[in-house]
């Protein structure tokens, strides 16, 4: 990563944090990794993370938004993290309704009713 790249690399960093991903030089980059380019050359390769660790990412960077504790929110605002986090498609990763039922400080069942109740509204 030369010099002369520092305004590309910067310009898409903050899109590699917000999803939780890692820069890395690209004669690093593995197989899975996102190599890209600018002006012809290789400039960065992104590390993707694991879908799993995405939603982890992703309910912490709800909490800091809200300002506090997910589970302390009001039950209306805990169906719209709910509808948020399915538009995510966080309730296709494996284990994902445990994993927000736990942040949420809610039961299973609890998410699967706020789920059913949009699909019934």
């Amino acid at each position: 990563m030369s010099g002369g790249d520092e305004p590309f690399i910067a310009a898409v960093k903050p899109l590699v944090d917000a999803m939780g991903g890692e820069m890395l030089p690209p004669d690093e980059a593995g197989p899975e990794d996102v190599v890209l380019s600018w002006e012809g050359a290789d400039v960065v390769a992104v590390r993707l993370p694991q879908l799993a660790d995405s939603l982890d990412h992703i309910l912490a960077a709800m909490e800091r938004r809200k300002g506090r504790p997910l589970a302390d929110l009001d039950r209306k605002a805990k169906q719209e993290v709910v509808r948020t986090l399915e538009a995510r498609g966080a309730f296709s990763v494996r284990h994902g309704v445990e994993t927000v039922a736990s942040a949420l400080g809610v039961s299973r069942f609890t998410v699967y009713n706020y789920l059913n109740r949009e699909k019934g509204a």
